[in-house]
């Protein structure tokens, strides 16, 4: 199997397990159980891989990671938008 091959296997796996509760959030606009300072690293995160993947061309990261940020980043901004009242 080749690198590239594990590579989008990979990435489709993690972006892919990613999207139900991403869904979820989309669909209920509840981000009670969603933590701020968790989420703002975790897409902060994902943002460094992405700049990572693209320095090293290395296009299974930099795809996985641009599904993965926008994903985070639309659930960042609903937690900002609809959890203000909710600590974390």
């Amino acid at each position: 199997m080749s690198g590239d091959l594990i590579g989008f296997s990979a990435a489709f796996l993690t972006t892919a397990s990613f999207v139900p509760q991403a869904w979820l959030t989309f669909k209920t606009r509840d981000v009670s159980g969603i933590s701020l300072g968790m989420y703002s690293a975790f897409t902060l995160g994902v943002a460094l891989w992405l700049v990572y993947g693209l320095s090293l061309g290395a296009w299974p990261v930099v795809v996985a990671n641009t599904i993965t940020l926008a994903l985070a980043l639309s659930i960042l901004v609903m937690k900002l938008r609809y959890g203000r009242s909710t600590p974390g």
